[in-house]
């Protein structure tokens, strides 16, 4: 994964596990991957991995069931949508939001491209 100057590393990390929480590609109440091997696949420290996970566990969006792994919460989607909504705003919105002005890109033009690239990218049965 290519990381990105900021947030720190483990927000990040917190992001990817919310993404794919989000996507449906990990379910409610699934055991999500070990510490161990997502800092394989992410190509970083388990210390980081192990940072990220006690931030999502401290937003209850996911569980420790000690010796067994780690597991997403059942109702953790709205604190999900809650948690990428802040650090959008937060992070992203305010360059996005500079460079529509700067650019003088019209709304209408924002809004065709977002439902073209809905079609394109999350397509719906």
């Amino acid at each position: 994964m290519e990381f990105k100057e900021t947030p720190a590393i483990y927000i990040q990390i917190a992001e990817y596990v919310c993404e794919q929480i989000l996507l449906k590609k990990w379910k409610l109440g699934d055991k999500i991957i070990s510490i161990r091997d997502l800092a394989i696949t992410m190509e970083v420290n388990p210390n980081t991995v192990q940072r990220a996970y006690d931030f999502l566990q401290q937003r209850n969006i996911i569980t420790n069931k000690r010796g067994i792994g780690y597991f997403i919460e059942e109702d953790a989607m709205e604190r999900i949508l809650s948690f990428r909504r802040e650090q959008f705003i937060e992070n992203e919105l305010p360059v996005f939001m500079r460079n529509i002005y700067l650019l003088k890109i019209d709304f209408k033009e924002i809004k065709s491209s977002f439902d073209q690239f809905v079609k394109d990218n999350f397509k719906t049965k």
